[in-house]
């Protein structure tokens, strides 16, 4: 039986409805703080109609125009959450021309990709001083085990 587009929703069945994960939904809570979804003992989440409406359209920012949270963060600042909700009725938001979602050429995004490399030739030299450790350490056991 379909429930009501006025009834609240538990976090399985917004999870069900909109096609994401619910460790999805608990992360986007983390990250907008526009999702406030009513908790009841035991903190079981509702979702009201209106957190409802949030929710699909940060999933069509997200999913549906290539947005980022940061972008999507940005849009609930400027425009706030009536005008992102009104959104994916309004065919999506491909009229935001000064909120387009990042390009490759985006400044924004190339900082992350530096970020990211940053973080992966730390990892990387990390893991290769590590490994080094290993072998100089099955070198010592091997010395040690032939005497």
């Amino acid at each position: 039986m379909e429930k009501s587009v006025d009834a609240f929703r538990t976090i399985s069945e917004a999870a069900e409805e909109l096609d994401v994960p619910q460790h999805v939904l608990r992360f986007w809570e983390t990250r907008f703080s526009q999702i406030r979804p009513m908790k009841r003992g035991g903190g079981r989440r509702y979702y009201r109609p209106e957190d409802m409406d949030l929710l699909r359209a940060i999933r069509s920012l997200l999913y549906g125009e290539g947005y980022t949270i940061r972008g999507v963060q940005r849009l609930l600042k400027e425009r706030g959450v009536r005008a992102v909700m009104a959104l994916p009725k309004a065919g999506g938001a491909s009229g935001l021309e000064d909120q387009a979602p990042i390009s490759s050429s985006d400044p924004e995004r190339e900082s992350l990709a530096h970020e990211a490399a940053d973080v992966y030739a730390d990892m990387s030299c990390a893991l290769r001083a590590a490994l080094s450790e290993i072998e100089e350490a099955q070198r010592i056991l091997r010395a040690a085990h032939a005497h």
